[in-house]
């Protein structure tokens, strides 16, 4: 059963899209159902047994900062496929240099980030895709951790849906460490679950504190939901 935080947005922030972008490109949407249902969701469906639990939190269109736990390579397009939207996740800049995957990949949500830039060009690219009515998707830990629970959390999402004033929507992945372990060279059929968490409002202003606070908020509440389990 999933656990329920009554944390509601105020009113300026459903109405946000009315300022904003309200919905991804109608090529990327294309492009993500094609690969949704082509790919992605047999695999979880099938292979992986996937579970998913809230999926009526999810705004369907506007921007939304979607933070979660991180433990695979196979995160985000699980994560996509389960919100039933469309998430643009940050990429080395290399690969949009690349001829047909670099097109590719913008169509689908990544946005180009140099490798080693400071946090605040990674800041300018999301806040794009956010004006554009993406869903943009954030690892809490900013790297994967071997038991998918969220320890050092990174105030980059909360600061994110500070300065766009979008929600934040919190995600748990339970059981992707197990996909593919060291040494392992295809994917196991391991049992997946998705839980998705009440909305988050964004912190009224960049005040450290603030974001602190709903970064933990943000941490709580995925844990809880990974502690579920299967």
């Amino acid at each position: 059963m999933l656990l329920r935080f009554q944390l509601k947005p105020p009113l300026a922030v459903k109405n946000r899209d009315v300022l904003m972008g309200s919905r991804e490109p109608a090529i990327s949407l294309l492009l993500y159902r094609t690969f949704k249902w082509s790919v992605v969701s047999p695999m979880f469906n099938v292979y992986f047994r996937g579970k998913v639990y809230g999926t009526e939190q999810v705004p369907h269109q506007g921007p939304v900062v979607i933070v979660s736990n991180h433990a695979s390579d196979f995160d985000p397009p699980i994560l996509s496929n389960c919100v039933q939207r469309p998430v643009a996740y940050m990429a080395k800049q290399e690969l949009f240099q690349v001829p047909i995957l670099g097109t590719l990949i913008r169509w689908y949500g990544a946005y180009p980030v140099k490798r080693g830039a400071a946090d605040r060009s990674a800041i300018r690219a999301a806040l794009a895709s956010l004006e554009a009515g993406w869903a943009t998707g954030v690892f809490l830990t900013g790297t994967r951790t071997l038991d998918g629970r969220v320890t050092a959390p990174k105030l980059g999402a909360a600061l994110l849906a500070t300065k766009a004033q979008a929600p934040l929507l919190p995600v748990s992945l339970w059981g992707t460490q197990a996909i593919l372990p060291e040494g392992s060279s295809s994917p196991r059929p391991v049992p997946v679950t998705v839980r998705i968490g009440e909305l988050i409002s964004p912190p009224p202003s960049t005040d450290r504190e603030q974001l602190i606070t709903v970064t933990q908020q943000c941490t709580d509440i995925i844990n809880t939901l990974h502690a579920l389990g299967r």
